[in-house]
């Protein structure tokens, strides 16, 4: 897989496009004028993997907030305005280090031009964020609905309130809850203009069908080489989203920033709880950030041996197991303390 080459934008001290590595991205649930809550949120996602956190700026006294939250957290902070143009301007003498905004939706030109010369000025990117579910209506009509070309006609025209402007410190995003509908907006989008782009799939759903859809359409678009910032939209606990994104990048090769865990689908050989210890081995390694690839295999026919690529690993067989390294056996262990004698082998590493 070959990145396309974008331009690149700074969020705060993170790049964006021009070929650095795609970054992760999550959005806050608290109510963003409960300081506190805010920046405890993000310091949980900070530490889960988040690179780059947005929050929601309804009102003032959420962007009177910004300043304050901004000093007391260590990741870029993106503002979310929709309509209300004071809002942009207020988080951006805050100290926002990006906004997010459709600029035709937040009034007359004049207002477009306040909020561009002001991030100009801060050198501030704007991320135009189309939406299926905010398309014009003109466009709608003129498609038939929300289509892909609807999609990429309505990112062209918000561009063009910017570029007219003077501005082109921009990043864009075009997403659908339909996978394939975003999946061919942002194909063409990729092909139309060279501005980075923050891919993502919208409204996917609950953990259970949204990991699945954004791990189709998020996966399917990096092995396409297209996308420079992504996020994972779950109705579920953010933390949760940054680490289906991890996963998404470890899978599609584009990130070793942390433990791969491979497992076999267990078969009428298995003789252990191969799930119980998968799912065990799973949870413990969130806490290890060592770049290593664990294998839990239930047999000894599928380990060491299709698993000799692991780091480490046990292998099932009638109450008790393998632990090899390297391909290599270390020692057999009864079943009871396998997860306790791979971690102690992990912390050797």
């Amino acid at each position: 897989m070959k990145q396309r080459m974008t331009r690149q934008i700074m969020v705060g001290s993170v790049p964006v496009g021009g070929g650095a590595p795609v970054t992760i991205q999550s959005m806050c649930n608290t109510k963003t004028d409960d300081v506190r809550a805010t920046v405890r949120q993000i310091s949980q996602l900070a530490a889960a993997g988040c690179e780059i956190i947005r929050v929601a700026v309804p009102d003032m006294a959420a962007a009177k907030a910004i300043g304050e939250i901004k000093r007391n957290i260590s990741i870029p902070l993106v503002v979310d305005i929709h309509f209300d143009y004071q809002l942009a301007l207020e988080c951006v003498e805050q100290g926002c280090d990006a906004v997010r905004i459709n600029p035709g939706n937040i009034g007359s030109p004049d207002r477009v031009a306040a909020v561009a010369n002001v991030c100009k000025a801060k050198r501030l990117p704007i991320r135009i964020g189309v939406n299926g579910g905010s398309m014009e209506k003109p466009l709608l009509e003129k498609y038939g609905g929300v289509t892909p070309e609807g999609l990429v006609e309505s990112a062209f025209g918000h561009i063009k309130l910017l570029e007219d402007c003077g501005f082109t410190d921009i990043c864009v995003s075009l997403k659908s809850s339909s996978v394939p509908v975003t999946m061919e907006a942002y194909r063409l989008m990729s092909e139309r203009s060279d501005y980075p782009l923050h891919i993502g799939v919208t409204e996917t759903g609950t953990p259970k069908m949204g990991i699945l859809k954004s791990a189709i359409g998020i996966g399917g678009l990096l092995a396409l080489g297209i996308g420079d910032t992504m996020r994972v939209s779950l109705s579920a606990d953010p933390v949760e989203e940054v680490y289906a994104a991890r996963d998404i990048l470890k899978a599609a090769g584009l990130r070793r920033d942390g433990p791969e865990l491979i497992s076999c689908p267990t078969c009428g050989r298995t003789q252990i709880d191969l799930i119980k210890l998968a799912n065990e081995v799973e949870e413990r390694l969130k806490t290890v950030d060592k770049p290593i690839t664990v294998a839990v295999m239930g047999c000894v026919v599928n380990g060491p041996g299709e698993a000799r690529t692991a780091d480490v690993g046990i292998a099932g067989g009638i109450g008790e197991g393998l632990l090899f390294k390297n391909g290599e056996i270390v020692k057999k262990v009864p079943q009871d303390n396998l997860v306790d004698e791979l971690f102690g082998l992990i912390e050797t590493l």
